[in-house]
């Protein structure tokens, strides 16, 4: 016990003993807390993705590789042009990507578009982006669940 109290081996007034406290940490409090802390964001950092629902179309490509956080531009199944989790508009799109980036055409920016939409709006929004300069512009899509990794 972290706050327990020990005799000094001397009797006090009154024929009683002295306690003085003990100086070290119980440690055992400290790691239920810090495991229960790690059970807490293993179970709630898969749900941190971009919160956007699409129907992704299945691919069976390699991920990309690369350290930094990409953006991802998610167009929704009405055509809806989403940066991370916030509507936009398609005449801010390329304003907005270029401050977030901070004028940075190495940036990586994932399109994510919903199935059900006409080739052409995703192209349309992948155009736009090159032509502002981005050269990482990328296309997001499922593994088919029968394809291996």
């Amino acid at each position: 016990m972290a706050g327990g109290l020990t005799p000094i081996g001397r009797t006090g007034r009154g024929g009683r003993r002295s306690y003085r406290p003990l100086a070290e940490i119980n440690v055992t409090p400290f790691v239920d807390v810090m495991l229960v802390l790690l059970i807490v964001f293993m179970v709630t950092a898969p749900l941190l993705t971009v919160g956007v629902a699409v129907d992704l179309p299945r691919a069976a490509a390699p991920t990309l590789p690369g350290q930094d956080e990409p953006l991802v531009v998610t167009v929704s199944g009405d055509g809806q042009i989403y940066v991370q989790e916030e509507p936009i508009e398609f005449v801010n799109l390329v304003p907005l990507l270029a401050g977030i980036s901070e004028e940075n055409p190495e940036a990586r920016i994932f399109v994510r578009g919903d199935r059900a939409l006409p080739y052409g709006r995703i192209m349309e929004v992948m155009g736009e982006l090159s032509r502002a300069g981005f050269r990482n512009v990328s296309l997001v899509a499922e593994m088919p669940s029968d394809a291996t990794p």
